[in-house]
C-alpha cells in the first residue's frame, strides 16, 4: 500500500507539545547525550508541502491544456517513489503571473503557472496539467525556446536539483535557445527535451548514472 508523503492528516483536537522535564511523560529515563542520527531529506517532511492547486498549473479543462508526465530514476535506474517535482513557467503569450516579472504580471485565462507533483502513485511517476508556454526574452536580445523550469526534490538530496523541460516539436526555437546551445552536446540537450504523447508530453529524469539529466547550478 502506497502512502502519500505529502498528505497531512487533519488534526481534530488542539495539541500543545509539553516540555521534556521529568514527570511529563516525555522524559522518563536519565538524559543521555549522543550523536544525532544521520538522515537526508525524506518523505517525512510533509508539513507545509501541500499545495492547494497541486498538479494543476492550469485549471482542469482549460482549452489547449496538456499533460506532462514522466518518471524519476535514481543512480541505479530504479524508480524513486518519494520525489517531488515543482514547475514554474510562462503562459502561452510568454508572460508570468507574478508581479516580479519586470514586464508586469500577466493574466491568462485558467492559467496559474506553478504546479507541484509527487511520484507516489504510481510509484516513481509524476504528471501535471498545464498550458504550453510561450517564448520569453533571453537577456541577450533573443528569445528562449518554450520551456518549464523544474525543481526536483528526492531522498538522498540535501538540496533541490534544477532542470528544464523543453519540447521536441519546437526544434527551430530549441536551436536558437541560449541555454540549450550552452550544453556540451546533443546527448546532454536530449535529457531536457520532452517528446509528444497523445495528450501532451513525456520526459524522464535521471538523478545519476550514464543517463543523468542535465541539472543547472543556480
Amino acid at each position: 500500500m502506497s502512502v502519500d508523503p505529502l498528505h497531512v492528516p487533519d488534526v481534530t483536537e488542539p495539541y500543545q507539545p509539553r516540555s521534556g522535564r521529568r514527570g511529563t511523560g516525555f522524559l522518563t529515563e536519565p538524559l543521555r547525550l549522543g550523536g544525532t542520527p544521520s538522515a537526508t531529506v525524506g518523505p517525512y517532511l510533509a508539513i507545509g508541502l501541500t499545495w492547494a492547486d497541486g498538479i494543476w498549473a492550469a485549471e482542469e479543462g482549460t482549452p489547449g491544456g496538456v499533460w506532462i508526465r514522466g518518471r524519476v530514476f535514481d543512480g541505479a535506474e530504479q524508480l524513486v517513489p518519494d520525489a517531488m517535482i515543482e514547475t514554474w513557467q510562462a503562459d502561452p503569450d510568454g508572460g508570468f503571473p507574478s508581479p516580479e516579472d519586470p514586464r508586469g504580471a500577466a493574466s491568462y485565462p485558467g492559467f496559474r503557472g506553478y504546479a507541484r507533483a509527487a511520484t507516489v502513485e504510481p510509484p516513481g511517476e509524476f504528471g501535471f496539467f498545464t498550458l504550453k508556454p510561450g517564448r520569453v526574452p533571453d537577456g541577450e536580445g533573443g528569445l528562449q525556446a518554450p520551456h518549464l523550469d523544474v525543481s526536483l526534490f528526492a531522498r538522498g538530496l540535501l538540496d533541490r536539483v534544477v532542470a528544464r523541460i523543453y519540447f521536441a516539436d519546437e526544434a527551430e526555437a530549441n536551436a536558437e535557445d541560449v541555454v540549450l546551445r550552452s550544453l556540451p552536446d546533443d546527448a546532454a540537450r536530449q535529457t531536457l527535451i520532452a517528446t509528444p504523447t497523445e495528450d501532451g508530453y513525456h520526459l524522464d529524469f535521471y538523478l545519476q548514472g550514464d543517463r543523468e539529466t542535465v541539472f543547472f547550478a543556480v
